[in-house]
């Protein structure tokens, strides 16, 4: 990507920021004035604005539908074309309403700048994007308004980068134009230590690491796309959660160096986009992990939490492990496919369950985390399925009926509950 900020007229004293408005907060016309006021409040303190939108909460879902119903394996290159057409809208209607209250403004769509991806239709990724022109009208006061999750690809085709895309558009874009900051308005008022609908006593952070913010979104968190989160860690963009409808504070998500007491947890988060497989009485030796989890990856089925036990006798094993429900029919199938050639004697599965993560920097440097995770949830009589780590956060699956009851006692016993 071209990462340079490709003007000498910058004046220090003004800030660039990348504004992005999800599709809730440009959901209708009254929605999409209030976004533009936003943007000409930060015009007025003598900022200089891109604005990154979203197609209108429903319209993706609307257009990907009408592809679905109209051919069953259509072609992906078509499908970007239809479903890029609801941020061409949400687009051009943002610059239409600044325009309405005297803010100089105009449309790009991903093939005007251009917003250049690799071919990979549907989940695109962003390689270039060109600036200059946008630059030099900064400079005459005007405000970029941008399609996001669309671009380019090599060939000249249009592009889309996936569902949740507009918030990476929004963050490549930032650091393209080396902004400032990008602002991320959505319709909750920041990062909290837990989904507040689940447990009333979660607080709102003031700020929180890249790699929490990761994992929090990989985990099930909804506030940021984990792929704009990726690279905003790797280009070093701040990025600040806020919200469309409140005039309150946000949460940043930032460098680690830039928090001084880091909480040895920051946050709790929870998916139920999991299903458990367990292969049973497989054969154990050399090599019979390749021959199962090979097939599944060249079927693009992403396996996520594993664990393996051996029988006494060293001669069989058992492995469970999970996959995304969008990818459990397909994974069912390639098992079946491979039971008899590897030697499994039986197959079990369960959907009814759910990964709890808690996440926080300060784990590298405290014991006991673990501990209280494995120990609250015994006293709740919840059971631990299966448990994955890494080096700042801990998961465990447990049965989908325990969720609220497993996130609420971690909550508290974390510390996290508001006074």
């Amino acid at each position: 990507m071209d990462w340079t900020r490709e003007t000498s007229e910058w004046d220090p004293k003004m800030a660039r920021i990348v504004m992005k408005f999800g599709g809730t907060s440009v959901a209708g016309l009254d929605r999409i004035r209030n976004a533009a006021a936003r943007v000409k409040a930060e015009v007025d303190r003598g900022n200089e604005v891109a604005v990154a939108v979203s197609a209108m909460a429903g319209e993706t879902n609307r257009l990907v539908a009408l592809v679905t119903d109209i051919s069953k394996l259509h072609d992906a290159r078509e499908y970007d074309v239809v479903v890029s057409a609801g941020e061409q809208v949400s687009c051009g209607l943002m610059a239409l309403a600044l325009q309405s209250i005297g803010v100089s403004a105009r449309s790009w769509l991903g093939w005007q700048l251009p917003v250049m991806t690799d071919d990979v239709h549907g989940k695109a990724r962003i390689q270039l994007i060109e600036t200059q022109e946008m630059i030099r009208r900064f400079g005459e006061g005007q405000v970029a308004v941008v399609a996001g999750f669309q671009g380019l690809a090599p060939d000249g085709r249009i592009t889309t980068l996936g569902r949740g895309g507009s918030d990476t558009s929004a963050v490549a874009l930032a650091a393209a134009l080396q902004a400032d900051r990008c602002d991320i308005y959505t319709d909750v008022d920041g990062v909290y230590t837990m989904d507040p609908r689940i447990v009333s006593r979660a607080r709102k952070l003031d700020r929180i690491t890249y790699e929490e913010m990761l994992e929090m979104a990989s985990q099930g968190a909804k506030v940021l796309q984990t792929r704009s989160v990726e690279l905003a860690m790797k280009m070093g963009v701040r990025v600040q959660v806020l919200s469309s409808f409140a005039d309150t504070p946000g949460t940043l998500v930032v460098d680690e160096d830039e928090i001084v007491e880091h909480q040895v947890v920051s946050g709790i988060a929870y998916s139920r986009d999991e299903g458990k497989i367990s292969l049973l009485g497989v054969s154990d030796r050399p090599g019979v992990a390749a021959s199962i989890f090979g097939p599944l990856a060249e079927a693009s089925v992403n396996v996520d939490m594993i664990v393996q036990s051996t029988s006494a006798d060293g001669k069989s094993t058992d492995m469970t492990f999970t996959v995304g429900k969008a990818d459990f029919e397909r994974a069912m199938e390639i098992l079946n496919r491979i039971q008899s050639a590897v030697g499994i004697k039986a197959i079990k599965t369960d959907q009814n369950v759910v990964k709890v993560s808690v996440i926080g920097v300060g784990m590298r440097s405290h014991a006991g985390v673990a501990q209280t995770m494995f120990r609250t949830l015994a006293e709740k009589g919840i059971n631990i399925q299966v448990i994955s780590t890494s080096e700042i956060k801990i998961s465990v699956l447990i049965a989908e009926e325990y969720t609220e009851l497993a996130l609420r006692a971690l909550h508290t016993a974390y510390g996290l509950d508001t006074d």
